[in-house]
């Protein structure tokens, strides 16, 4: 995919290409999870960072990190208890 972006642009998402993209991607995958669009760990992987520094760097985006319903939380916990058996 290929985005232009004006210099201004360029400028406040930051000064190389790569943090452009990076900004970009943190941006667009916190307001996919944000929308319920992405799981939490779906929107770390497209901001290609591990889930517990994008969980912690939601509340500079003003997003809560409380999106899950009770099902998808119980869903979670059991995905993340086999996960700690292997």
């Amino acid at each position: 995919m290929t985005i232009e972006l004006s210099d201004e642009a360029l400028g406040v998402l930051g000064d190389r290409p790569e943090d452009a993209v990076a900004a970009l991607r943190l941006a667009a995958a916190m307001k996919l999870f944000e929308l319920g669009r992405l799981s939490s760990g779906a929107a770390a992987a497209l901001a290609g960072i591990p889930r517990v520094v994008f969980l912690t760097r939601l509340g500079d985006y003003g997003v809560s990190p409380f999106q899950y319903t009770a099902d998808e939380l119980a869903a979670d916990i059991e995905a993340s208890r086999a996960e700690s058996r292997q």
